[in-house]
């Protein structure tokens, strides 16, 4: 059974940097495209960066390109969010999510087929 267990979300003061983990277990994760998606109270859920399974293929969203990086251990299993700049409307529960075989269009949410629990990351003045 796969499970996905992200970490690493908190409180943060605006420009601060917070850095989520993705923890994946029971399935073949080298074989994965991963991705990162939010979602604020009263909004969808929206995309925030994608990593192909070989790492040579990373997207983002607009509103994070520049600030968030997106990687990937195939060895430990896990894939990370890196965060930085961090601004109010950054705060959100973040998902990770997983698809096997996903080549492209990493934004639309309905395309990954596993997903973790969530982490809260909030944003302070």
């Amino acid at each position: 059974q796969v499970q996905l267990v992200e970490s690493g979300g908190g409180l943060v003061q605006v420009g601060g940097s917070l850095r989520l983990s993705c923890a994946a277990s029971g399935g073949s994760f080298s074989s994965w495209s991963m991705g990162w998606f939010r979602q604020a109270p009263g909004k969808e859920r929206e995309f925030v960066a994608a990593i192909g399974w070989s790492a040579g293929t990373q997207t983002y969203a607009d509103s994070v390109k520049g600030r968030f990086a997106i990687s990937r251990d195939n060895a430990e299993n896990r894939a990370s969010l890196q965060m930085t700049s961090l601004k109010l409307e950054d705060t959100a529960v973040y998902f990770c999510a997983a698809s096997q075989g996903l080549t492209a269009n990493f934004h639309q949410h309905y395309r990954y087929d596993y997903w973790g629990q969530g982490t809260q990351v909030t944003v302070s003045s």
